[in-house]
């Protein structure tokens, strides 16, 4: 009866953890029963697929937010690709996965150490102010479940972060001429609650060079856009509006 429990409880294509199994009565002994009677298989250590399930990287991401209650979320360059919003980007032979969450968090060791057909890499941020950190998250349905991730609006900014060092400005830009119908209206209070000057500049800039129709709706005055020059391209051209060195070629 406990095992027709689970696997009802259990959505399809998500990896269960043993918190999951104490909360409908399943103990580590009885779960290494389920084992060997061949209900479940593992995929780590207190981790867990349905047996003959297929398992992709979305559905482990579930038993993490759902399971361990940990703030880690699809974003950057990531959360645009499942928004449908980055189509021009090349397929590589292994899919990265960005990840994002608190400074000094971990992924679980047993999602990093199984192969989900998937780079996944995570980056620790305070991006945005502390009473902010949900500001601008979404869910998207995968099948049985759902996942936490950033929006575009959110996701735009996380992405513009990692430039130039793991985003090419030039992929930023291309990025970024894909992004029209952003609402302004949650662009706006995220710019305010980043922690970034460097991001929102170039958010302003990149808006401005690939004249956004949103652009307009922003009010700048409200955005503390700090003081001084910030290197955003080695060797770059300055740009005078935003205090921010670009590719030479880019403000031509």
């Amino acid at each position: 009866m406990k095992i027709n429990h689970l696997l009802q409880a259990w959505p399809r294509g998500t990896v269960a953890l043993h918190a999951f199994f104490a909360l409908h009565g399943v103990s580590r002994k009885l779960a290494e029963q389920y084992r060997k009677s061949g209900w479940i298989d593992p995929v780590g250590v207190g981790a867990f697929v349905r047996r003959g399930d297929k398992v992709g990287w979305q559905g482990a991401l579930y038993a993490v937010q759902q399971h361990i209650g940990k703030a880690i979320h699809p974003g950057g360059r990531t959360a645009l690709e499942l928004s449908g919003l980055a189509h021009y980007l090349p397929l590589a032979p292994r899919r990265r996965v960005d990840l994002y969450g608190p400074p000094g968090e971990r992924l679980p060791r047993w999602l990093l150490q199984h192969d989900w057909a998937a780079a996944l890499r995570y980056f620790g941020t305070s991006l945005f102010v502390a009473d902010a950190v949900a500001l601008g998250m979404t869910t998207k349905a995968f099948g049985e479940f759902s996942l936490t991730l950033s929006s575009p609006e959110r996701a735009m900014l996380e992405m513009l972060e990692g430039v130039p060092g793991d985003i090419a400005f030039a992929e930023a830009r291309q990025l970024m001429e894909g992004l029209p119908t952003l609402r302004p209206t949650l662009l706006q209070p995220l710019l305010e609650a980043c922690t970034s000057v460097k991001v929102k500049r170039l958010c302003l800039y990149l808006a401005d060079a690939t004249q956004m129709p949103w652009r307009d709706a922003l009010d700048d005055a409200r955005i503390d856009l700090g003081s001084g020059k910030r290197q955003v391209v080695a060797g770059g051209q300055l740009n005078a509006r935003y205090g921010i060195t670009v590719p030479r070629e880019a403000d031509r």
